[in-house]
């Protein structure tokens, strides 16, 4: 970089080709999801769920990398169309527990093929797709 501007062109930016693809990758997902009536963090929050059938807001937010303010109204609309309930911990009031409803296990049928439709829309090798993922996560 020759000059000292050079640094402050999007050409030059890590950040920029991350948020890119992470928007096209959103974007990919939608077509499938939008069949489920489901955005793409509602998606997210459930495959949490089906892993784990019970978390509380603090440790979902910690998997999900999103904070209360986030989660508050994505899991409200979630409890109101059936799929999880909130309910306080019996041992400690201050912890908001999720637990994944029948109705919310259900969506998991459908949504076991989306990973692969989604994943057949980039072209990456799964040598690639392995590299990439462990540089990703070595960023967050």
């Amino acid at each position: 970089m020759d000059n000292k501007y050079d640094v402050l062109k999007l050409e030059n930016q890590l950040c920029f080709p991350l948020y890119a693809a992470a928007r096209e990758v959103v974007k990919g997902y939608h077509p499938y999801l939008s069949k489920l009536d489901l955005t793409y963090t509602q998606y997210i929050t459930l495959m949490v769920l089906w892993e784990h059938r019970k978390v509380s807001v603090k440790e979902l937010g910690e998997r999900l990398h999103l904070d209360s303010g986030t989660l508050t109204p994505l899991l409200k609309g979630l409890e109101k169309r059936g799929y999880i309930t909130r309910r306080r911990s019996e041992s400690d009031e201050r912890v908001l527990l999720i637990e994944l409803t029948e109705e919310g296990d259900a969506l998991k049928d459908a949504a076991a093929e989306i990973p692969a439709k989604v994943g057949s829309c980039f072209k990456l090798t799964p040598e690639e797709a392995a590299t990439l993922y462990k540089l990703l996560y070595k960023i967050i």
